[in-house]
């Protein structure tokens, strides 16, 4: 998660990502506040490191994705590639093990 420090006048002054510290806000990846002061602030790595986050998000909504298809039976799973199964299947069994099996993406059939 992204959150972002404001000074006085409501400004973004600084972005973080993680556990927020006081009175910092979270915010989102595609803001485009957030965009504009990595911009404005010059630094490319950021907005690099921004993308890179949004990506790992995006993969979370791919796998929820996949899984809502398949119990719906819109696809079947063995009709992804083999190697496609066996990542999804290691990333469920991780996210078993940490107790993270909410979905992102719920009912969207």
């Amino acid at each position: 998660m992204l959150y972002v420090e404001r000074d006085r006048d409501g400004c973004i002054v600084a972005i973080r990502q993680g556990r927020p510290e006081e009175g910092m806000e979270p915010a989102s990846l595609l803001d485009e506040e957030v965009l504009s002061f990595l911009r404005g602030s010059g630094e490319i790595d950021a907005l690099a490191h921004v993308l890179s986050m949004s990506d790992a998000s995006i993969i979370r909504v791919l796998e929820d994705l996949i899984e809502v298809l398949v119990a719906k039976n819109v696809i079947l799973f063995t009709d992804l590639p083999a190697e496609a199964q066996e990542k999804i299947r290691q990333r469920q069994k991780v996210r078993r093990q940490i107790g993270s099996d909410q979905f992102m993406v719920d009912d969207i059939l």
